[in-house]
């Protein structure tokens, strides 16, 4: 056990609302939810406003929009999210290598390896607890400078209590737990308090009378171990007396890499699901490659209308990031499964990650042969448009008319007007759109309407919330 509460737990208050906040001034201080916005969607984070209404995270939409009717309601921003949450883990990994991210907005840190380690190495219980709460308001002012966030923070012995020093902390607070007092901490707590113990396991260890972490303590091991099983009975046995010996663990190698959506209307055209497969397994891609990683099983997810839910997998002969071979696979596996009664969530997986690829040849042709048979029909047409507009106003009268696709703006969403300059989607509908120009760095700008398909108006990436 140290000597000196030397680890710490970082966590970003509301951070996917916090960063929307920040970027966009006419909402600070105003209630935001930010979430899947269709019928069937879920809140991901609610600013601290919008929990004052009963808000909360895995709600579905429907429900914060009755409590919170008045509340900014966007969809997520990833590319904003992952491009603050590379500056806080930057920040992180200069107080010492032994960085854990559990999210993009929480880690765990061991300030023992890093270049404070030998001041703690030498330093009192009362000196190291000292240094490691300046580290702790260090680290938090420089993720406010840089980003205009704010976090908060636990430090202790243990991951569990930092943890749960930080759960003490929020919003925007340090907590540091000392050496020796986890007991004390701990045993008031609720059993729900400690991970790895969830509804099941509370309802169990309810109905043994045991309701909070002093009960499970002087439960003792013996009494756990019956009601919960041998390893999770001693490990939570072990928690409930504040022995936590688990080591913070640097870039945690992924499993998998998956994508997963769930439609508004029930999918039953099977042309549609394979359109829907193809999108998802683009945006996997995308995610596997960024890691630079590969995989070679491709796994697929289907929920149907009645809510069961099938995965098919296929493992192929290596590992691949080609989209082209994952979509043919996926594609394959869609045909195992009965969809006619109609599919309401679709997923796209790759496990078996490996950090080189070798393609699989089969379906790397077969994705080349719907290509060339794709370039053949386009060639096609445009053979056809070129005759008619050879054959005069009689041919050109018969060639049917194809509209063309209008974009789509979500609420949130970046965007750059070539008169008006930056600025985010408020909403969008009949045709029109409507958009809030303004910037992390000046007053609430003015709100314009456009047409959907204004040539004027295209996404854009997200701006910093700092100038550089």
């Amino acid at each position: 056990m140290r000597t000196v509460p030397s680890i710490i737990h970082l966590d970003m208050d509301a951070f996917f609302a916090a960063v929307e906040q920040a970027a966009k001034p006419s909402l600070r201080g105003k209630p935001v939810v930010v979430g899947g916005l269709g019928g069937r969607g879920v809140v991901a984070t609610a600013s601290y406003e919008a929990r004052r209404f009963g808000v909360h995270s895995a709600m579905p939409m429907a429900q914060a929009r009755r409590l919170c009717p008045n509340a900014a309601f966007l969809s997520g921003r990833f590319a904003a999210y992952r491009q603050n949450s590379d500056i806080v883990m930057a920040l992180l990994r200069e107080r010492s290598p032994l960085v854990e991210p559990l999210s993009l907005d929480e880690a765990f840190v061991d300030l023992e390896a890093g270049p404070y380690g030998p001041a703690l190495a030498e330093a009192d219980p009362e000196t190291g607890a000292q240094l490691v709460l300046a580290v702790a308001e260090d680290l938090r002012a420089d993720i406010l400078e840089r980003t205009g966030l704010t976090a908060s923070v636990g430090a202790a012995g243990s991951k569990l209590m930092a943890k749960i020093a930080s759960e003490r902390a929020k919003p925007d607070g340090l907590v540091l737990v000392e050496i020796g007092s986890e007991r004390a901490v701990l045993s008031p707590m609720p059993v729900r308090a400690l991970p790895g113990i969830g509804p099941a396991t509370e309802q169990t260890l309810r109905r043994a009378g045991l309701t909070t972490v002093a009960d499970l303590a002087d439960a003792g091991e013996a009494e756990l171990v019956h009601l919960l099983g041998r390893a999770h009975g001693t490990g939570i046995h072990l928690m409930a007396v504040g022995h936590d010996e688990r080591a913070v663990v640097p870039d945690r190698d992924a499993k998998s890499v998956s994508v997963e959506d769930t439609f508004e209307v029930d999918l039953a055209d099977r042309d549609r699901i394979l359109y829907e497969i193809d999108q998802l397994t683009a945006r996997c891609v995308k995610r596997l490659r960024a890691a630079g990683r590969s995989g070679r099983t491709v796994v697929l997810k289907v929920r149907r209308f009645d809510f069961s839910t099938l995965t098919r997998s296929e493992t192929l002969r290596a590992p691949t990031d080609d989209e082209g071979v994952i979509a043919e696979t996926a594609r394959r596996l869609a045909l195992q499964v009965d969809t006619t009664g109609g599919v309401r969530l679709l997923g796209v997986g790759v496990s078996q990650l490996a950090d080189y690829t070798q393609e699989d040849l089969f379906a790397q042709a077969a994705h080349a042969a719907e290509v060339e048979v794709e370039a053949a029909a386009a060639a096609g047409a445009e053979a056809g448009v070129a005759s008619a507009e050879a054959g005069g106003a009689d041919a050109a009268d018969t060639a049917p008319a194809v509209p063309p696709a209008l974009r789509r703006w979500l609420p949130g969403q970046d965007v750059h007007h070539a008169e008006h300059g930056p600025g985010w989607v408020q909403g969008s509908g009949v045709g029109r759109v409507t958009v809030r120009f303004e910037t992390p760095y000046d007053p609430p700008g003015r709100v314009r309407t456009f047409a959907v398909d204004d040539p004027d108006l295209e996404p854009s990436d997200p701006l910093p919330l700092r100038r550089a």
